[in-house]
């Protein structure tokens, strides 16, 4: 390991003496994740428990109807915990996968404990909604408020040049070129998307009332999942997980 920027450390007793030092020299050098503690936790908490507390609050009523089905929403983030080259996607991720095994694992605790509720994950793709505007707006990152400094920030050099080899931005490109792209990836992503919110809410209700358990929402779902489930070893593994795709 020939640098520490962009690693992230552990370090047990780090309150004084030689672990305090590791953790402070550890951070001068570019090591911990981007965003902060509290940021985390509040998408973990917004993706995660509010579908574990609504499971708490709605299955006895379920239970009680005697014919009921919980439909829980992950994502195709949780098949795969990422976006792509420089797009860590690490508390939205986590909280999806969570999801996911909360729900399978319902499948069996409510065939023992309460056979006539059944239980379903949904998994989208990439459907035409403002998730893109609205994560931004959310987080105090909305590009037609943002500084130059900020537009900068949030877009790093890594993820510049991957911008830049999709055509998407010039090498040089300026902060206003930075907040032009943001603008329109933003609207596209709910205007030029393969499925509208009305077309995704058709397959989910579909997939309830055939009894799947297991209900992808898109083509991109589908082959993200076909291609992990053929060859996990490579699903960050980008330029293989890909093969014989265009970009």
């Amino acid at each position: 390991m020939e640098s520490f920027a962009g690693k992230l450390a552990v370090v047990t007793g780090g309150g004084s003496g030689m672990g305090r030092e590791l953790v402070r020299q550890l951070a001068a050098q570019g090591c911990f994740v981007n965003d902060s503690r509290e940021e985390w936790e509040h998408t973990f908490a917004v993706d995660w428990w509010g579908v574990y507390y609504c499971a708490r609050a709605f299955l006895p009523l379920l239970i009680a109807s005697g014919d009921g089905v919980l439909v829980n929403t992950s994502s195709v983030n949780g098949l795969w915990a990422a976006l792509g080259p420089g797009m860590p996607n690490n508390a939205y991720s986590a909280a999806k996968f969570a999801v996911r095994g909360f729900t399978e694992a319902l499948i069996e605790d409510l065939r023992t404990n309460a056979p006539q509720v059944r239980v379903a994950v949904v998994m989208p793709g990439h459907v035409g909604t403002d998730i893109v505007g609205n994560s931004l707006r959310a987080h105090g990152k909305d590009p037609e408020q943002m500084t130059e400094a900020q537009l900068k920030a949030m877009i790093p050099a890594n993820a510049r040049a991957g911008l830049a080899a999709a055509g998407l931005l010039s090498e040089d490109a300026s902060a206003e070129d930075l907040r032009q792209v943001l603008i329109r990836m933003s609207n596209d992503f709910r205007d030029k998307a393969p499925l509208s919110a009305a077309q995704a809410a058709t397959i989910i209700l579909d997939g309830v009332r055939s009894g799947a358990w297991r209900i992808l929402v898109g083509q991109d779902a589908t082959m993200i999942d076909e291609r992990i489930r053929a060859n996990p070893e490579a699903a960050y593994n980008y330029a293989e997980l890909f093969r014989g795709m265009s970009p």
